[in-house]
């Protein structure tokens, strides 16, 4: 894919990104960088990851809306954005983004099929692990005016077990040092308290 077409694609995942450093276009940076090194290890089709990449959370406006879950509303918008243009990236193309954008998020229960979607998840989950994954946990806690005992929910019922969803050995060993973070953090917490 020439850098046109994917700065075309950045700059409209840009202006659908959230403001915030939780679910916002850091964090789709973050979700792009760890793809790619994925994609790379293992022999992935990187312009698949990487248009993926750049729209997964893109439906993360209109969630709270319509009460539908952001990655389906990601895949559905990528899907109309993708066809509604002059990119030129084929129907297969688009069909694989959507797949992999329906299927990373953990509460999305959707299976990721192909290697592209798994890495997509896995990344995903990576960014809401270690240190970073404790801030965006926080600072989403606090920005659904939740206090301390919804942070420890929220690791209890969703951080805490993301290393059991993860898909590829590659990311499993990424996430065991930032899972430590994570369990140190929330033992600690949990004594302070």
């Amino acid at each position: 894919m020439n850098e046109n077409k994917l700065s075309q694609i950045k700059q409209f995942a840009l202006s659908k990104s959230q403001k915030n450093d939780i679910h916002g276009f850091e964090h789709v940076m973050r979700v792009y960088k760890t793809v790619l090194e994925l994609g790379n290890n293992l022999g992935a089709d990187l312009n698949i990851l990487k248009v993926s990449a750049l729209l997964h959370d893109i439906g993360r406006t209109t969630e709270k809306k319509d009460g539908q879950n952001h990655a389906e509303i990601s895949a559905k918008l990528a899907r109309q954005y993708l066809s509604d243009n002059s990119l030129n990236l084929g129907n297969d193309f688009i069909n694989e983004v959507f797949h992999a954008i329906s299927a990373h998020s953990f509460s999305n229960n959707i299976l990721a099929e192909t290697l592209e979607a798994q890495i997509l998840s896995d990344a995903d989950k990576l960014d809401a692990l270690g240190a970073i994954g404790l801030y965006r946990t926080i600072g989403f806690t606090i920005e659904n005016d939740g206090d301390l005992n919804d942070v420890i929910a929220h690791l209890t019922n969703k951080i805490l077990k993301l290393g059991e969803t993860l898909y590829l050995d590659h990311s499993k060993s990424i996430a065991e040092g930032r899972m430590k973070i994570v369990r140190n953090f929330y033992e600690e917490i949990r004594k302070e308290i």
